[in-house]
């Protein structure tokens, strides 16, 4: 990675712990957080006009005229990471984007993708700080079915 940034925002959940390895790995000491919500009753063409929810925002004094690392554990669709970005640069900010693992086959937008990022795939991807959700998540179902 291209440095220095002068601030890192992490997107929750996804993003705290590659977030926070970072941060630590590239010493910045300026850390953000956004979380983000958006509708998951949509079709993939709808998907792209969902209006998001902020559920956690920084304030655009800490995001103008800097350089900002905004990172995110998984690109999907990548509407999170690139609404987060959008709104970085509505503050006067200029984001850079980093991920574990892109998925440009389920992109909402084939002609983004992320500034930095550590493998491509299109598996299913479990972190291992993810175990025990899914581990409860398969427990319920199989006790639904």
């Amino acid at each position: 990675m291209e440095g220095p940034f002068d601030a890192l925002l992490i997107i929750t959940r996804g993003g705290i712990v590659p977030g926070g390895l970072l941060c630590a790995a590239l010493d910045i000491r300026h850390v953000l957080t956004a979380s983000v919500e958006f509708s998951a009753d949509l079709s993939r063409q709808a998907r792209l006009f969902a209006w998001p929810t902020f559920l956690q925002f920084p304030e655009e004094t800490l995001l103008e005229g800097k350089r900002i690392l905004v990172v995110d554990d998984v690109w999907r669709g990548g509407r999170t990471i690139v609404t987060v970005c959008r709104r970085v640069e509505a503050a006067g900010g200029k984001p850079e984007t980093a991920v574990l693992h892109y998925k440009p086959k389920e992109s909402l937008f084939p002609h983004l993708r992320p500034d930095y990022f550590a493998a491509v795939t299109d598996r299913w991807i479990v972190y291992p700080w993810e175990l025990d959700r899914d581990i409860r998540g398969t427990r319920l179902r199989i006790e639904e079915e």
